[in-house]
């Protein structure tokens, strides 16, 4: 049996950002507390005799709550299943949440790897983001986690931004490149529905699809001439520093998802939490929702899997190699007679040209 990821969903912001639709509430320390103990219970719940080399807290805030907080789950983890030798412990972080004594502390508990929410590097961006730390803040963090211990760091960078140009993307990548980093994220700016980003004024500022396309297509090309591969739609690492937990979502691995709101792919499952803290404090274990009864057949593989640069084998499926010439032709995917895998631009028309593929 594969080895296990294990997602932390902590539901805690201190100020909830426009453009996010994840579910979160705001901070108050007495049920951080209870939600801790819920989690544990949980894990203890769930506990096999698996082998588990992969932690991610994601949120909301996970680096709001207090560092013992964390502690104590990774304890669990330990405690209820059988953790690797060298696990990959990550914790999301909001740079206006951690100093250099709480990422101490953090680092003490186990947790190994950091994901840092930069999003910009300049200060008029990051202000249309509604992001409340500084640049400054953030180049910070990055430097006093390295100093710390850190060795494997990531940043998001968000692109699409109203008013953002090329050259405000370069000033970012090629400001952190300088830091210590391993991995980048960088994403799209997406309107999700209902949030306060999804009014006619501010879309109304949003760049055009051509002008993103140029972004993504630049961002991709001044990434990898710095050493930070792309290895997915929206992730860039140096050799060696791809996320091992993500990889378990792109490839229909195991994971296991506790707490509001999160999902797992489990022992032949997916299923859900509902977004409720009350709910998920009060009941023994937590509430699930079955999303689907038979997950990880070959159109869910294959829409996953060619969201990764090593895209699918289609040995075992001949039947797609009929639809590659006018995708060749368009420049949307590679095809080296066993592997397909889209290109960058197809990237930005990967929904289309999946379904094309697949479906």
């Amino acid at each position: 049996m594969d080895s296990l990821g294990i997602y932390i969903h902590i539901p805690y912001c201190a100020k909830k950002c426009p453009y996010c639709d994840f579910f979160s509430e705001s901070y108050n320390k007495k049920s951080v507390m209870h939600y801790t103990e819920s989690v544990v219970r949980n894990l203890k719940y769930y506990s096999r005799e698996r082998i588990v080399d992969t932690v991610y807290f994601g949120g909301g805030t996970p680096s709001l709550i207090p560092a013992e907080c964390i502690g104590k789950i990774i304890d669990s983890v330990r405690e209820n299943f059988i953790l690797s030798e060298n696990p990959e412990i990550t914790l999301e972080v909001n740079p206006n949440t951690v100093n250099a004594d709480k990422l101490a502390d953090l680092y003490s508990m186990g947790v190994n790897r950091l994901s840092v929410g930069v999003q910009s590097l300049v200060t008029s961006e990051l202000k249309t983001l509604g992001r409340t730390h500084s640049a400054e803040k953030a180049v910070e963090t990055v430097i006093n986690a390295e100093k710390i211990g850190f060795k494997n760091i990531s940043c998001d960078m968000i692109i699409g931004v109203p008013n953002q140009t090329i050259e405000s993307i370069e000033y970012t990548i090629e400001n952190l490149c300088k830091l210590p980093v391993t991995h980048i994220s960088s994403y799209i700016l997406k309107i999700e529905k209902n949030t306060p980003f999804d009014n006619p004024d501010f879309i109304s500022h949003m760049p055009d699809d051509d002008t993103v396309s140029d972004m993504y297509l630049f961002m991709v090309n001044e990434l990898e001439k710095r050493n930070f591969m792309q290895y997915e739609v929206s992730n860039f690492a140096k050799y060696g520093f791809q996320s091992n937990h993500n990889n378990k979502y792109w490839k229909c691995h195991d994971y296991l998802g506790i707490g509001t709101s999160a999902h797992s792919c489990f022992e032949g499952k997916r299923f859900s939490v509902p977004p409720d803290i009350k709910s998920f404090n009060e009941n023994a274990f937590q509430k699930t929702v079955i999303t689907d009864e038979n997950p990880c057949g070959f159109q869910e593989y294959a829409m996953l899997r060619l969201r990764l640069k090593e895209g699918i084998d289609v040995s075992k499926h001949p039947e797609i190699i009929s639809k590659t010439p006018e995708l060749l032709k368009a420049g949307y995917i590679n095809f080296d007679g066993k592997k397909i895998s889209l290109t960058p631009k197809g990237y930005l028309m990967s929904n289309s040209v999946i379904e094309y593929l697949v479906f």
